[in-house]
């Protein structure tokens, strides 16, 4: 199977060395890297160059936009960038520039795709360091395929049209996959280092758009409640919960666009709520 990559990337000279060093080292081998270097302010831009020099399956890009940071929307656009530029692909993947894969990490996962027609989306799992050991990035269930390292088969890609250039874009990806019937899988034997652990470092403004984003997939009210009190737990932030409903509420009220049709909506909360009594 053919793998393209791409790796949109923002002054990550910390970590790109370990990361491509980890794509080089795998026992299958991706067809091609692009990284795509988006408004760098270090030398991300040099040292990716000097890597594609040894690789030439790594290609390297340059992407110019603002310097504001537009949660969900610029790391979708930088990929999208990317993305135009791919070859023939049956597996395509958005990875991160901070993270380091175990070297079996595409054998294994292929594997799955060849023995599974239905499989749509797959990854491992994302591990941060705390002390001397590896323990897992307990932000999301160990279900869910966490957005620095996915992986879609290309029909799974194309039936959901892509991903959608704003927050919430690596959640409602898996939901429209299993809305059209495409199983997603982690391999927890797929330990991921997380180079630089995701954060929660959001502006009100911020935390505001993690509540449109749940308006935009479908949520409802009641559901939003439920998530943005679980993300406000997990990031001891009662902040955040006020906000991100407050979010959800303006984007209500203004009628913004949706990531999703009022059919795809209906299965989303109802996905969503078989989940949740589940866990009672």
């Amino acid at each position: 199977m053919r793998i393209s990559i791409v790796i949109p990337a923002h002054n990550e000279v910390s970590y790109l060395k370990d990361c491509l060093d980890s794509f080089a080292s795998q026992t299958y081998l991706p067809n091609e890297v692009i990284l795509v270097d988006d408004n760098s302010s270090d030398d991300t831009f040099k040292i990716a160059q000097s890597l594609a020099k040894q690789h030439d399956w790594i290609k390297v890009l340059r992407r110019k936009s603002i310097d504001e940071h537009i949660p969900g929307k610029k790391v979708v656009d930088t990929f999208n960038f990317g993305l135009e530029h791919t070859s023939e692909y049956d597996l395509i993947g958005k990875f991160d520039a901070d993270i380091v894969l175990p070297p079996n990490y595409f054998e294994l996962i292929v594997n799955q795709f060849q023995a599974n027609w239905k499989l749509g989306m797959c990854s491992g799992l994302l591990f941060i360091k705390k002390g001397d050991d590896w323990v897992y990035e307990n932000i999301a269930d160990k279900s869910h395929i966490r957005g620095p390292i996915k992986l879609y088969h290309k029909a799974c890609f194309n039936k959901i049209g892509g991903l959608r250039p704003g927050a919430g874009w690596d959640t409602v990806d898996t939901l429209l996959a299993k809305y059209h019937d495409f199983d997603t899988l982690t391999l927890p034997e797929l330990k991921v280092k997380h180079l630089r652990p995701t954060g929660h470092g959001y502006s009100s403004k911020n935390y505001q758009i993690k509540g449109v984003a749940m308006y935009k997939m479908g949520y409802g009210i009641v559901l939003t409640k439920i998530a943005a009190l679980k993300m406000a737990w997990q990031a001891k932030s009662p902040s955040l919960y006020i906000q991100a409903v407050l979010g959800y509420l303006k984007a209500f009220f203004q009628q913004q666009p949706k990531y999703v049709s009022k059919k795809e909506g209906k299965f989303i909360r109802s996905f969503r709520w078989k989940g949740i009594w589940s866990k009672i």
